[in-house]
């Protein structure tokens, strides 16, 4: 009988169609989650001592020596990125930074990113927001609206070892300091990594491969860059592989990229360090009060006159 063989029968879990919650009740979980994680970190903060993530001293996290290194004023480096140039003949892409990316501030940028070391958010954000509303006036328009400010994606791995999409709060921070200099800046986290390796550790060549293809524009994103002016925001500028490919992706969706905007930059082999210091000047083998910046040539890799 038509039937018979389905008699007794008791359905499993893995027969029952699987609820799917609503988008809302997801997003709540996630927030709660990272809350937790969040919460979880401060704890345990309580508990262990704390070292400071540049130099190793007890009882700061970033003491004031390792944060002098991100308190100058910003500078162009474009130049130290050769895949920014487009062999076109146009200029790169104006890029501004804070530092160089070597010593106690790659120690601490290391740290935040892949050592659980949040509590340097709020110094490092800090920092991009200084840096955005000095170089607000130096920030080239090619249209009208609203300047977008767009942080380059990380992978989703990285997000979710991290805890956060970390170079998103930097973006966080460039909108604040822009707009406390009169620029309307909004915020769009609109890019995303398909996949891929992490970039770090990787060289030059294989930095470029790594991203063939990887950088997109979310799906409902699209309209959001058509006819915009964006400013991408990035923690370190290597070789210029991640600003590139995210600007391939803008410009693909209708966007012109302006201008970038990191906490640190490396200096490639036989460059001379850029230097900033903010408070004291050497002079004589001794240190007095002033700022001095050193940079490789006086009208590169100095402070921006704004």
């Amino acid at each position: 009988m038509p039937g018979e063989r389905w008699a007794g029968y008791v359905p499993t879990t893995a027969s029952l169609p699987r609820p799917r919650l609503p988008r809302t009740t997801r997003r709540a979980l996630a927030r709660a989650a990272r809350h937790g994680l969040r919460l979880a970190r401060d704890l345990v903060a309580l508990v262990l001592p704390v070292a400071c993530a540049g130099c190793g001293t007890l009882d700061v996290a970033w003491c004031t020596t390792c944060r002098s290194r991100l308190g100058g004023l910003p500078w162009r480096c474009e130049e130290r990125a050769g895949r920014l140039d487009a062999l076109d003949g146009r200029p790169p892409v104006p890029v501004w930074t804070l530092g160089d990316n070597v010593g106690p501030v790659r120690d601490a940028i290391v740290a935040w990113k892949d050592g659980g070391r949040l509590d340097l958010s709020r110094a490092l954000v800090g920092a991009v927001a200084r840096a955005a509303q000095h170089v607000a006036p130096g920030v080239p328009r090619s249209r009208a609206g609203p300047l977008l400010v767009v942080a380059v994606p990380s992978t989703a791995a990285a997000r979710r070892r991290r805890g956060r999409w970390l170079v998103d709060d930097l973006a966080r921070g460039a909108v604040r300091g822009l707009r406390s200099a009169g620029v309307d800046a909004r915020r769009a986290p609109v890019l995303r990594r398909r996949g891929g390796r992490d970039q770090a550790g990787l060289g030059a060549r294989a930095r470029a491969r790594n991203l063939v293809g990887q950088v997109r524009v979310a799906r409902a994103a699209g309209r959001a860059l058509a006819g915009r002016d964006v400013l991408l925001v990035d923690d370190v500028l290597t070789t210029g592989a991640s600003v590139a490919a995210s600007s391939a992706a803008v410009r693909a969706a209708g966007g012109v990229v302006v201008a970038c905007l990191t906490l640190a930059s490396t200096p490639g082999p036989g460059v001379r360090p850029h230097v900033a210091v903010t408070g004291w000047r050497r002079s004589s083998g001794s240190w007095s009060a002033g700022r001095a910046a050193i940079g490789p040539t006086p009208d590169r890799g100095v402070s921006v006159g704004v």
